[in-house]
């Protein structure tokens, strides 16, 4: 029940961007102009996919349903030194509070938490050359072009933390849904059984007619939710980017207050700051004689006070310390008691916090420098390693002769040939380069 009540929060998605088109080879063909020039154009560059936040959206279940996006191929090069065109980029839209990370390394790569933000998680590949651009004073007829070179590809786990100016949080069945449906416009589900509410949902609260509030529905927090009992971790998840918790005693409880240090004592263990973060407690359903009775009670006997009596500019917003009384405001969604003043409360603790950072996007660990490379055994061959050629062997045209002739000589001007003949290469071994399997011929 775990995995599909989250679904919607977590997903792994594949992205690939564009190929850039390939450069063309081609000559100019005009009347009394017997030998034209080379004028192959370049391919255009492919096109990027691109992350953007659309702040309607408050899931992320398109992922479900579609795990791959790939941006537009670039166009390839023409005669008459015309130019491919780029390919169009891919947008994919995402709800904002996405942290997106490569799901190979685990770094993250960005915090989409603005509406219209964007974030290029694939780049496109580089257009090929057209034969155009290989003119020399020495060589006026290049016979050589390139392909393009692939787009990037990588696959993402895309993390939802919903953005909540409020979040209501509580042991379940302690009224949120119910509150957050008496502050809000939001229509959550509502029952009479644990775990009613198996994702969070928003709502909009507004204070006055300039001002409104976003207000989240945290699914109820039981003992051990901290070490992934329930659906702990995916709940306590969505409380780091809520900046004020209200939070909810249910007043039926057999012990309400037992419930508050539950709750408490599984946020502290989760960590993330998540117990640092204020705290305006009520105890609902007020409504009902034996909550009220129960409310009574425990201000008597000392182990609550009564927020009513509290100065209103100064409400108690943090766990309770050591033999001091909580400070509880008595409510009913059903009746409104005192939901506004809770509102208020909540609000002017909000407005007292400083911004909420976004979580950095973690420093790419560099590659060592394109230049270098090495080269090992494999089977009866062997396999050069390095970026920068894997990538050259791509973009070489294999049916254009100067252009098998011109990585020949970049082999050896990369030190790669030496190498080779270093460690023995004979003509017709099989040289393994990214993808490529390449026959080393007579020197």
């Amino acid at each position: 029940m775990a995995e599909q009540s989250f679904m919607y929060d977590l997903a792994t998605i594949t992205v690939k961007a564009g190929r850039g088109g390939d450069g063309m080879m081609s000559f100019r063909r005009e009347a009394r102009v017997p030998r034209g020039g080379p004028d192959g154009g370049n391919g255009g560059r492919g096109g990027d996919v691109i992350l953007v936040v659309n702040p309607r959206l408050n899931t992320l279940m398109r992922f479900q349903h579609q795990r791959r996006f790939e941006a537009e191929d670039g166009r390839n090069g023409g005669s008459q030194n015309k130019t491919g065109r780029s390919g169009r980029p891919k947008y994919v839209e995402v709800p904002p509070g996405t942290v997106v990370r490569d799901a190979e390394t685990g770094r993250v790569l960005g915090d989409l938490t603005r509406p219209g933000q964007q974030l290029i998680v694939a780049k496109g590949g580089r257009g090929g050359r057209g034969n155009a651009m290989f003119a020399t004073p020495t060589n006026q007829a290049p016979q050589i072009a390139e392909n393009g070179e692939p787009g990037e590809r990588r696959t993402l786990r895309l993390e939802l933390k919903l953005i909540a100016d409020i979040g209501i949080i509580g042991l379940p069945n302690a009224g949120k849904s119910t509150l957050l449906a008496a502050l809000t416009a939001a229509k959550p589900k509502i029952a009479d059984y644990p775990f009613t509410t198996l994702r969070p949902n928003l709502g909009v609260a507004y204070l006055d007619d300039e001002r409104t509030i976003v207000l989240a529905d945290i699914p109820g927090l039981i003992e051990g939710a901290s070490k992934g009992a329930g659906l702990g971790h995916d709940f306590l998840r969505h409380i780091e980017r809520t900046r004020v918790l209200i939070h909810l005693l249910d007043g039926l409880s057999d012990d309400p207050l037992a419930d508050y240090e539950t709750v408490n004592r599984e946020m502290a263990a989760f960590g993330h700051g998540l117990a640092d973060k204020p705290q305006v407690v009520a105890m609902t359903k007020m409504d009902l004689p034996d909550a009220r009775a129960a409310f009574e009670l425990f201000v008597g006997e000392g182990r609550i006070a009564d927020a009513r009596r509290a100065p209103p500019d100064e409400p108690d917003v943090l766990p309770s310390a050591p033999g001091r009384p909580l400070s509880v405001l008595p409510i009913s969604a059903a009746t409104g008691e005192n939901v506004r003043e809770l509102l208020s409360r909540a609000a002017r603790v909000l407005d007292a916090l400083p911004p909420l950072p976004e979580v950095e996007p973690e420093p790419e660990v560099l590659p060592e420098p394109e230049a270098s490379f090495e080269v090992v055994r494999e089977g009866n061959g062997f396999r050069v390693i390095s970026p920068l050629l894997e990538r050259r062997v791509q973009t070489t045209r294999w049916d254009l002769d100067d252009a098998v002739l011109q990585f020949q000589r970049f082999l050896d001007r990369s030190g790669v040939g030496p190498e080779l003949e270093r460690l023995g290469i004979q003509p017709g071994d099989v040289v393994y380069i990214g993808d490529y399997e390449l026959e080393w011929g007579e020197g």
